[in-house]
């Protein structure tokens, strides 16, 4: 069963959240990336001052019945983007364990 999975961007900590629902991981990381690049921007062209600002991942727990932070239940990564670094590690590698087979 999939995860029941949001973005909570804080781009002004300290602050509430803005909160973006997603389908899967993919999609976490699409809007946690794009969240950070519009900040970056923001910064870049003196829109937005200095400022902290923070992203993470949640996913809805039925058994405490609130969100929590999100991890990877194979491997207990836990920060989306080392997650999706781990991924592409694991591709690049079957990549090489195949061209040496052949």
């Amino acid at each position: 069963m999939a995860k029941k999975l949001r973005v909570a961007h804080f781009p002004q900590i300290p602050c509430k959240a803005f909160y973006v629902e997603v389908k899967d991981v993919e999609e976490a990381k699409l809007i946690s990336d794009t969240l950070a690049n519009y900040d970056l921007f923001q910064y870049e062209n003196n829109i937005k001052g200095d400022y902290a600002n923070a992203t993470v991942v949640e996913e809805y727990c039925k058994e405490e019945g609130e969100w929590i932070s999100w991890s990877d239940d194979e491997t207990g990564i836990d920060d989306i983007d080392d997650y999706f670094e781990h991924r592409e590690k694991i591709k690049r590698e079957l990549v090489e364990e195949l061209n040496r087979g052949l």
